[in-house]
């Protein structure tokens, strides 16, 4: 599956979800490079997911973009699938942090 199919299904669901804002960040030469490809406010709480398939890889910037929203209390994740965006909510919603 390509990254914009996962991407597309991912926000689909991110939209389906009470308490969930979302957007598709989008590139290019007026964004800022190696932010995440989903940003989203679920149930109040700031949660960033980049999109790669199965054999994708991060790079240095995308890397970095997702430590530094860890290190401001951010939730940052790499994902290959929409399974993995519903076990990471579902982690965060049975966890302190929400």
């Amino acid at each position: 599956m390509a990254e914009k199919e996962i991407v597309s299904k991912i926000l689909k669901y991110l939209k389906s979800q009470p308490k969930c804002f979302c957007w598709k960040e989008h590139g290019g030469m007026y964004g800022t490079t190696g932010i995440p490809d989903i940003i989203c406010c679920y149930r109040g709480n700031f949660v960033a997911f980049e999109v790669k398939t199965e054999k994708g890889r991060l790079t240095k910037l995308q890397s970095v973009a997702l430590e530094k929203i860890k290190e401001a209390g951010g939730k940052a994740y790499k994902v290959t699938s929409l399974d993995e965006v519903r076990a990471i909510l579902k982690n965060l919603e049975e966890c302190e942090w929400m």
